[in-house]
């Protein structure tokens, strides 16, 4: 096969994690803990579905072509809240909406980089970032975290060249689940800034971080517009995964660049979500406060059951979200051992190798373990099952 965009890069890895079910047999003593995926797999809840039925019954325009960059009335509600959230001074200008937050990434790397570019993503890293820096003829330049999974602003700076157009970041993070501090954001930033450089920051989920108030003050600076781009998905806090809304927040030169792309690839953002994400917005804040509590609970669950399985040589590297990120203790690559989990313990996890460059010592080592769709008795029965595991 020829070399093609898509040949540059690897094979979606839930979907090739999901292949590893096949010929299993699951029972009703040993079902599947599927700790693969970070989606939620419950609808929106009730009344978010019956106005989405009403939108779509009764508002003509919901099924028609629409803004590029969305519907005013969703950019200008996230430049309300984000001003509030966040301070500074965020205009609906500011404000794209996107086809989900993977395309808000796309879109914002297609407006600032070409073919040969580079830019900076910290390892463990997102991988469906990764792909389309791959696609895009992007180089990944992998910033290694330390023992705490953050990344040093100094040894960013120490990889910048005359090709570096972006620092990008996920906080809380994906797929450690590390909460970065605010002045660890700040100092990237400034790096960034520097160096004349972008800082691409994805907050999907935001809405899940253990912290109250901002969880950074960049907004605030007078010229944020210059340096700062961030991501924001609402397929978390509102179950919308396959209505496939999120946000690109930047400044209006930026967005115009955008358009362009969002343009050719979708035209505009699925009307019917938007809606709902607007609608969410405006009347689910103490029911995503509701979620929130149920993470952070989930979250503390990890930590209080984690001993059971650290005594047989498990660490926990990181912890938070949506994710819980683990050192295994075997002398056998992640990869081998995620596939040795379902057929052992109808375990279903993604290996470190699905989060690193090749050959990561840290890969083949670590895991990643999503909780979002486990509650507090599967976690214990997920340890559980691990603490029987062996090498052989």
């Amino acid at each position: 096969m020829a070399l093609t965009r898509t040949t540059a890069t690897f094979a979606p890895p839930v979907m090739e994690a999901r292949r590893w079910l096949d010929g299993v047999n699951f029972t009703d003593e040993m079902p599947l803990l599927n700790v693969s995926q970070a989606a939620p797999v419950d609808p929106p809840p009730l009344p978010l579905r019956q106005f989405l039925a009403e939108t779509a019954l009764n508002v003509p325009d919901a099924h028609l072509y629409g803004p590029v960059l969305g519907l005013p009335e969703l950019r200008s509600e996230v430049a309300t809240q984000w001003t509030a959230s966040y301070g500074g001074d965020i205009g609906p200008q500011n404000v794209t909406i996107t086809s989900g937050c993977n395309q808000a990434f796309a879109a914002a790397i297609t407006a600032i980089c070409t073919e040969g570019d580079e830019v900076i993503i910290p390892t463990p890293w997102y991988f469906n970032h990764k792909m389309w820096l791959d696609m895009l003829g992007v180089k990944s330049m992998p910033l290694v975290t330390d023992n705490e999974m953050l990344p040093d602003p100094e040894r960013a700076r120490a990889l910048i060249t005359d090709k570096t157009r972006a620092i990008a970041l996920v906080t809380p993070n994906n797929p450690s689940g590390v909460e970065y501090p605010p002045a660890l954001v700040r100092a990237l930033y400034q790096v960034a800034q520097d160096a004349g450089i972008k800082l691409i920051i994805d907050e999907t989920y935001r809405d899940f971080d253990s912290r109250d108030g901002a969880p950074h003050d960049l907004f605030t600076a007078p010229d944020w517009g210059q340096t700062l781009i961030q991501l924001y998905s609402f397929s978390k806090a509102y179950r919308l995964t396959g209505h496939r809304v999120g946000a690109l927040v930047g400044a209006e030169s930026l967005l115009a660049e955008a358009e362009k792309f969002l343009d050719t690839v979708a035209v505009c953002p699925n009307h019917l979500g938007q809606h709902a994400a607007l609608w969410g917005m405006q009347n689910l804040g103490d029911w995503v406060a509701g979620e929130r509590l149920e993470i952070l609970d989930r979250r503390a669950a990890i930590s209080e059951y984690f001993p059971q399985i650290a005594a047989t040589g498990w660490k926990l590297k990181g912890v938070g979200a949506y994710f819980a990120y683990v050192q295994h203790p075997f002398d056998m690559g992640s990869d081998k051992l995620a596939q040795k989990l379902v057929k052992d313990i109808h375990v279903l996890a993604l290996p470190g190798t699905m989060f690193t460059p090749e050959n990561d010592p840290d890969g083949r080592q670590d895991m990643r373990i999503a909780f979002a769709n486990v509650a507090r008795p599967d976690i214990k029965l997920l340890f559980d099952r691990i603490s029987t595991v062996s090498a052989q």
